[in-house]
């Protein structure tokens, strides 16, 4: 008879060491993270099956306001074994945790597929004049562990949580991956399109210079990131946030968070930051200044971000969310056809998903945060 499954409250180095024993698992699970996000209080809980370790995860509270009851948020996690037999004793004991600490909701992302898009179905889509959205075109695979999730989530009383909610998290439901699993660099410039080939050779032609720089190099991805915005009509964070979080980021771990610059004669052209856990690496920030569009800085930088993740043994290079469409007309689909260009795949994730454990306070929440 196996021994019941509990949580408890771990250090943020016995979450580290857990995660490390992980293949991969999420930046925003690590301890670190909660540093960053210092607008959240956070904790690191354990799963504990006897005195063995089974899983961990970051928990960021947002309390509503003069009354001391949180929204208990796991971004992108935990991180446990959502193939497990025991996965709804696994998720009744972190709600019976928070629970007992005051939360009035619980949130969580867990970290699975359920759908694969390679680059022909997307094309295909694409070039549709019905499909208009991933999930309306067929998958190039479908993932039975992420399936299973799903359902268990919902009969577990999960409610699932779409952009049109009142206050969801923020975190995307769609990704655009590119596997490197067992691929060499010349196997990923033969999955490229010709044109994301073309316009390599072109950056080495013109003399574009990728270099990874250091902590004294946010400001100058900041300058561009700042014009990025301007053009592109978004809030940019702030340099302190970047500072922070590179600082945070690289104590835990110092192959955790990189800034890289593409220049040309001492202009940088693009800059980004790139973040890896295990053997998953993310495309996380990225910028570009309008100036020499023509040398093609953005694909540089992003071909060197692919190769480095390759070299430190990364089995996906992860370029974040896109929006779930594939129409010809959409103002996203641009974006979507330069990734696309690149070999990978859009990748559907089980989503993030609320569990009410005091309806009443989730409701007010709900309202108060429409208003806002």
């Amino acid at each position: 008879m196996n021994a019941p499954i509990t949580v408890r409250d771990i250090s943020a180095e016995e979450h580290l060491a857990w995660l490390r024993t992980q293949p991969a698992a999420s930046f925003l699970q690590t301890p670190a993270w909660g540093e960053v996000k210092r607008d959240w209080r956070h904790e690191s809980v354990g799963w504990f099956d006897g005195d063995e370790m089974v899983g961990a995860a970051l928990v960021l509270h947002r309390s509503l306001p003069r009354v001391k009851r949180s929204l208990a948020y796991v971004p992108e996690g935990p991180c446990i074994d959502w193939a497990s037999p025991r996965l709804v004793e696994l998720l009744r004991a972190l709600r019976d945790h928070l629970k007992g600490k005051g939360a009035f909701a619980l949130r969580i992302g867990p970290p699975v597929a359920t759908h694969h898009w390679g680059a022909t179905a997307i094309k295909e889509a694409i070039a549709s004049d019905t499909v208009r959205r991933y999930d309306e075109a067929p998958p190039t695979t479908t993932d039975a562990v992420g399936v299973n999730v799903v359902d268990t989530l919902a009969r577990l009383g999960f409610r699932h949580l779409s952009v049109d909610d009142g206050f969801t998290a923020g975190q995307p439901e769609y990704v655009f991956q590119v596997p490197l699993a067992g691929r060499t660099e010349a196997d990923l410039l033969a999955g490229m399109n010709q044109l994301w080939r073309r316009n390599i050779k072109k950056t080495e032609r013109n003399g574009v210079q990728v270099r990874v720089g250091d902590a004294s190099d946010v400001a100058a991805f900041h300058r561009v990131y700042v014009e990025t915005a301007e053009r592109d009509r978004f809030t940019p964070r702030g340099r302190e946030y970047f500072e922070h979080m590179y600082a945070v980021m690289s104590a835990e771990d110092p192959e955790r968070i990189r800034v890289y610059l593409a220049e040309h004669e001492g202009d940088v052209l693009a800059a980004t930051i790139w973040i890896r856990v295990g053997e998953h690496a993310w495309y996380s920030y990225g910028a570009s200044t309008a100036a020499k569009r023509e040398l093609q800085a953005s694909t540089a930088i992003q071909w060197r971000m692919m190769r480095d993740s390759l070299a430190a043994g990364a089995t996906v290079y992860d370029l974040r969310g896109i929006t779930n469409t594939v129409a010809a007309d959409n103002p996203h689909i641009g974006l979507i056809r330069f990734k696309v260009g690149t070999g990978g795949e859009a990748v559907r994730l089980a989503g993030e998903w609320d569990l009410p454990l005091n309806r009443l306070l989730y409701k007010a929440f709900d309202l108060y945060m429409k208003r806002r």
